[in-house]
C-alpha cells in the first residue's frame, strides 16, 4: 500500500464495453494505492460502462471519467487521458487495463522506482526474471513475445517486454513526449511511447508482473492490430536513420 506522503498519482483506465469488470477493477486500484486518482477514459460504450463510471465517481471523488464519443484506438485514448492527468498535475502517470490482466496488487511496486528517484519510465514486464503470462495459448504467446523481440531488435531497445501496456511514467517525462507525432493508434502505442522516451533519454526499468488474460469477454488483438505494429516498428527506424527521428535530450529533473 502507498503512502500518503506519495506524490501525486493518477492511473488511467482506458474501457470499451468493460461494464462487468469496472466497479471490481476501480475498488482494487483504490485499495492498492488509496491516494491515486483513477481516470476512468470511456470510448461511447454501448454496454453503459461510461454511465456506471459516473456512479463511481459521484460516490468517491478519487474518481475521474472522461467521456469520449466513439472508439478511436486504445492508444488515443491513452493519450487524451494523459493529458487530463498532466493537466490536472499528476506527478506519476499509470497507464493500467481494466480487465484484470494487469493485477492492481502491482501497482505499488511499480511506481516505487520513480518516487525513489530511480526511474522515468517503469514498464511491468513478464519477460524479466519472476514475470510470466497465465492463461495464454502458444500461438498468443509466441506473438507476444516476438513482437517485442522485433521491435526491440529493430529500434535497438533494452526493455525485454516492450508491448505490454501496464507502465508509470514520472510526469515531467511523460509531458516531453511529443504527443501530436504519434501516429499509432493500437497496441503498438506502447512501442512507439517507450522508444520515444528512450531516444529523449529517459531512465527505464522493468518490474516483474505475472499478466492475467481477461476474466470478462474478449481480446481486442486482431490481425490489423498486428500488422500495424509491424509497419509502425519499421516506419519508425525507417526515420531514424534518415535522421527524421527524435533527438536525444536530458532527462528530465
Amino acid at each position: 500500500m502507498v503512502s500518503d506522503s506519495r506524490p501525486g498519482i493518477w492511473v488511467v483506465m482506458p474501457t470499451y464495453n468493460e461494464a462487468e469488470n469496472l466497479p471490481g477493477i476501480a475498488a482494487a486500484v483504490l485499495e492498492a494505492v488509496p491516494v491515486a486518482t483513477l481516470l476512468v477514459v470511456d470510448d461511447g460504450s454501448p454496454d453503459g460502462t461510461g454511465q456506471l463510471a459516473d456512479g463511481l465517481a459521484a460516490a468517491d471523488g478519487r474518481i475521474r471519467v472522461r467521456h469520449r464519443k466513439a472508439k478511436q484506438g486504445l492508444g488515443r485514448a491513452y493519450l487524451d487521458g494523459f493529458q487530463v492527468a498532466l493537466a490536472g498535475g499528476a506527478e506519476v502517470v499509470v497507464q493500467m487495463d481494466a480487465d484484470w490482466s494487469h493485477d492492481p496488487a502491482s501497482l505499488p511496486g511499480l511506481v516505487a522506482p520513480i518516487t525513489d528517484d530511480a526511474a522515468d519510465l517503469v514498464i511491468g514486464s513478464r519477460y524479466v526474471a519472476g514475470g510470466g503470462v497465465v492463461d495464454w495459448g502458444p500461438a498468443r504467446r509466441v506473438i507476444s513475445r516476438g513482437g517485442s523481440l522485433f521491435a526491440r531488435t529493430v529500434l535497438r531497445l533494452a526493455p525485454h517486454d516492450l508491448t505490454g501496456g501496464f507502465k508509470a511514467w514520472r510526469g515531467p517525462t511523460l509531458g516531453s513526449i511529443p504527443f501530436e507525432g504519434i501516429h499509432a493508434g493500437g497496441y503498438v502505442f506502447q512501442i512507439e511511447t517507450t522508444y520515444l522516451a528512450s531516444r529523449l533519454g529517459a531512465r527505464i526499468s522493468e518490474v516483474p508482473i505475472t499478466f492475467h488474460d481477461r476474466r470478462v469477454g474478449h481480446s481486442k488483438m486482431s490481425r490489423r492490430i498486428i500488422g500495424e505494429a509491424l509497419i509502425v516498428v519499421l516506419q519508425l527506424r525507417w526515420d531514424e536513420l534518415r535522421g527524421r527521428g527524435p533527438l536525444r535530450q536530458p532527462r528530465q529533473a
